[in-house]
């Protein structure tokens, strides 16, 4: 049986043509290789000799294309590029899903579990959308969302309960070895309370303290509940924020939970999406995947 190619060079061989073509330059061309300059123009040698033709011009300051070398480079770049083609085309493309989130529950709550998400999915390409405004699903391409609040979310839209919203107050170890854990409504008002655009305070010390009055407690606001747990471990005052935020950062010993009390709220995390016929194929398993961590919250 004849040999295939028999005259074909090997690819390794035009690989590095290709690359040297393009920089007319060894240097260049062995860093983006990543093999030695010598070894590029060993190559290049060889090439040109089993071709029995002069591919470039030997210049004072680099290279220069032959006519056969500049039509040659033409065509094995076409070559190479059907060669690159052909081969992505077997290999599976990642499904890609976007999810929105806020800014909070991403750096408090998902953030330092996607390690795990993509270690057991390498298939998913998962895109986190985050911020402060309502994501559209349509207009912003977002195929998941978790969302705080009651149900119904809207129209054409699918709800389902991820996680309770169950609320703590935490503080810096450091703070209460200096001034005591209050455990009184009174002592509760020489501590900073530090606050987050939900204003839970309030409901929290009528709950912990009934028949208490409102306060005179100073207090430091923020628009992201991130920031007032940061400035909580910062040792700025008392935090109040969803015990699945500040689960890892009191096993870690940054936060201490101040009240053994925790004040469950009537609004949830809830996971919410388009209803649609078609769903994305790594819809089900990034769904799931939340639920399995909320679990453990």
């Amino acid at each position: 049986m004849p040999t295939a190619f028999p005259s074909l060079p090997s690819l390794n061989a035009l690989r590095m043509f290709e690359v040297v073509a393009r920089h007319l330059n060894f240097r260049l061309a062995a860093e983006e290789l990543g093999v030695t300059q010598a070894a590029v123009a060993q190559q290049i040698r060889g090439l040109e000799a089993s071709l029995n033709i002069r591919l470039f011009e030997r210049l004072p300051r680099g290279l220069g294309l032959t006519d056969a070398g500049r039509a040659y480079s033409t065509s094995v770049r076409g070559a190479l590029a059907m060669i690159d083609e052909a081969t992505r085309l077997l290999r599976p493309q990642p499904s890609q899903l976007t999810v929105s989130v806020t800014p909070s529950f991403a750096a408090k709550w998902l953030i330092p579990r996607l390690g795990d998400f993509a270690e057991s999915n390498p298939d998913i390409d998962l895109r986190l959308l985050a911020g402060d405004r309502l994501s559209h699903f349509q207009t912003d391409g977002v195929d998941l969302a978790v969302r705080y609040g009651q149900p119904p979310f809207g129209a054409g839209l699918n709800a389902e309960l991820l996680m309770e919203q169950r609320l703590v107050a935490v503080a810096s170890p450091q703070l209460l070895a200096e001034k005591g854990a209050p455990a009184t409504f009174a002592a509760l008002q020489g501590f900073v309370a530090l606050h987050d655009a939900h204003d839970f305070w309030p409901a929290f010390t009528a709950a912990l303290f009934p028949g208490q009055g409102p306060g005179t407690a100073r207090n430091l606001r923020f628009n992201q509940t991130s920031l007032s747990i940061e400035a909580a471990a910062g040792g700025q005052g008392i935090a109040l924020a969803s015990y699945a935020f500040v689960k890892g950062d009191i096993a870690a010993g940054r936060l201490v939970q101040v009240f053994p009390q925790q004040l469950q709220l009537d609004k949830a995390f809830y996971l919410v999406w388009p209803r649609k016929a078609q769903q994305p194929a790594a819809l089900a398993v990034v769904k799931a995947w939340l639920k399995e961590q909320a679990g453990d919250s």
